[in-house]
């Protein structure tokens, strides 16, 4: 089994996004494996424009499987959000096509 791992070293805004989606094309499962819902990317497929902060890129690949890994901190509302926003363009987004580890870190509204 190939692994290919994408790690920007600028503190982001290196274009992690977009290396991410290419290469998604080519793999069966994209893991989101650190950060939070303060960053993201855009992502425009067929003339469709996605923002994606916390799903993976391949979550708007058919046939393909996202994780967000452990190392993810993640606001649910925020989460919630982006599938609901993604689902109105179409994306299906079920517990066969994604994925959230059970050591994924929460962000609740005390720790604001």
């Amino acid at each position: 089994m190939k692994n290919i791992v994408v790690v920007g070293s600028q503190w982001g805004d290196e274009g992690k996004g977009k290396i991410v989606d290419w290469l998604s094309d080519q793999a069966d499962i994209v893991i989101r494996f650190q950060g939070g819902h303060n960053a993201g990317h855009t992502l425009v497929i067929d003339g469709v424009t996605y923002k994606l902060r916390l799903l993976p890129s391949g979550i708007v690949r058919k046939g393909k499987i996202s994780i967000i890994g452990n190392g993810v901190v993640v606001d649910p509302w925020a989460l919630l959000e982006e599938i609901k926003e993604i689902k109105s363009k179409g994306v299906d987004v079920n517990k066969d096509n994604f994925l959230i580890s059970e050591s994924a870190n929460l962000i609740l509204p005390f720790h604001r």
